[in-house]
């Protein structure tokens, strides 16, 4: 059940019309847990058991690990835990990795398993472990009604692609008695239109130019190839903010509060600023659970750049069982690490650090950035090979004839995303926006709700394309 199909609005039409007319909220805690896994067990019924035998042997292991008052013992239970959880996710996305890779070593033929990857495990495996981590620290109380921990972990409105939340946050918002709000209806409405207009009005019409060029890169142009990478950034933050969006909106729509998972990230002025405005909710469990967990930054410059490269390397291997992932997330460890060398640099120069801060400066910065988070090291994100990585990058450098851009309206549809995208980040940027909304007129807000709506209609593609961050 995709969130840009017609199953997955009846779906939802289905389980809002239940959820308020029921007037007692354990009652509503329960339709949401039944829906979420009929949402879930719709793609694949035995894999919803697995989530649900996890599920069950964490909220047990976290009550006998807060019962217990025995460090050793409360230890054993976290590890028991994290083993489990760990052990889950490489044996369902990272065996076949390892058995390539080996094979690839040894230049043995080693047989690959048939294994069906359950949709979103690296979202609510790194939620489990936290909320283990969590209860070990103290941080938080282990949840004594299972339904509301089974709830925390298979929530369907983030379930498959996040964001990833905390329990601590999560789980108040279960017990908390709910009454419809119609502002915060409103409030989730338009957050899934949003979400619905990034997702099929621009990520999936940039398919059209992405696909065929990174399919067979070697055929096309130096030209052709900065289309195709710059479409590949607007498709990947339309596509992954525009799902981000729909779970917020939905969740909204139920009573629930998710956590913001993109704060305007083509406006960072640097890749620090970057990785806090991207899949924030994926950065921060990172700082606060594996960076910190190694020191952080209050060791030795060498030991908080290698916890640093760790840690994105880290990053990158949880988006993927391929290699390039892993590349992807040391490339970006790498350049965190050349801006703070810069940042160091401009320190005792005080003109340089005043030009940087100019409306050129600013700008200079933001378009460096924007290249470097995202537009180079998304050629090692999207690529299956790294010879498919390094092809495109000599023809970016490298002046190269072969085919240009055949689809027009691809082409039109990246100009008029990027415009978009480039007015709404000016626009939330500025401030501007907080200024007009509350003087707007109130009939704006469903006529422009209504432009919106037709704008997703008019330019959707024919068929429905699922979301990029499904598969990790």
């Amino acid at each position: 059940m995709l969130f840009n199909s017609i199953q997955f609005f009846n779906f939802f039409v289905v389980v809002f019309v239940l959820y308020w007319a029921i007037p007692i909220q354990r009652l509503r805690t329960i339709l949401l847990l039944g829906a979420s896994y009929y949402f879930y067990m719709s793609w694949n019924a035995k894999l919803a058991a697995v989530v649900a035998g996890s599920s069950l042997i964490d909220y047990f292991l976290a009550r006998a690990l807060e019962a217990s008052p025995a460090r050793m013992r409360r230890k054993m239970y976290l590890a028991v835990s994290i083993v489990m959880n760990l052990g889950l996710l490489f044996y369902f996305k990272y065996m076949n990795f390892f058995l390539q890779s080996i094979a690839g070593l040894t230049h043995k033929d080693i047989p690959f398993l048939q294994i069906a990857l359950p949709i979103g495990i690296s979202f609510y495996t790194f939620e489990a472990i936290s909320y283990m981590t969590d209860v070990y620290l103290k941080r938080t109380p282990a949840e004594r009604d299972p339904i509301h921990f089974l709830l925390f972990i298979t929530f369907f409105p983030r379930m498959i692609a996040g964001p990833i939340i905390r329990a601590r946050n999560f789980l108040p918002q279960v017990k908390r008695e709910k009454r419809f709000d119609i502002a915060r209806f409103k409030l989730g409405l338009e957050f899934v239109i949003m979400g619905l207009y990034k997702k099929i009005a621009i990520a999936d019409r940039m398919s059209w130019l992405v696909d065929p060029i990174y399919a067979t890169p070697k055929d096309y142009s130096t030209a052709a190839m900065w289309v195709g990478s710059l479409a590949y950034s607007l498709q990947l933050y339309c596509d992954f903010s525009g799902y981000s969006d729909v779970a917020i909106g939905t969740a909204h729509m139920l009573g629930f509060k998710l956590p913001e998972n993109f704060n305007m990230p083509y406006a960072s002025r640097n890749l620090t600023e970057f990785w806090q405005r991207w899949h924030i909710s994926l950065s921060t469990w990172l700082r606060d659970y594996v960076f910190l967990s190694l020191g952080g930054s209050r060791q030795s410059r060498l030991k908080m750049s290698i916890n640093l490269l760790f840690t994105m390397t880290l990053c990158g291997l949880w988006h993927g069982a391929r290699w390039t992932f892993v590349a992807f997330g040391f490339a970006e460890g790498v350049m965190i690490l050349i801006h703070h060398q810069f940042r160091a640099f401009c320190k005792p120069r005080p003109q340089l650090r005043k030009f940087l801060r100019t409306n050129f400066g600013t700008g200079l910065r933001i378009i460096v950035t924007f290249s470097t988070s995202l537009v180079l090291p998304g050629i090692l994100f999207r690529a299956q090979k790294f010879s498919d990585a390094a092809e495109v990058f000599k023809r970016l450098f490298v002046p190269s004839d072969g085919l240009m851009v055949r689809h027009p309206v691809g082409t039109w549809s990246l100009v008029f995303g990027m415009f978009v995208l480039i007015a709404c980040h000016f626009i939330a940027e500025s401030g501007l926006w907080k200024r007009i909304a509350p003087k707007l007129p109130p009939f704006t807000w469903g006529l422009g709700c209504a432009v919106a709506l037709v704008l997703i209609f008019l330019l959707r593609t024919e068929s429905q394309k699922a979301f990029i961050y499904f598969q990790f």
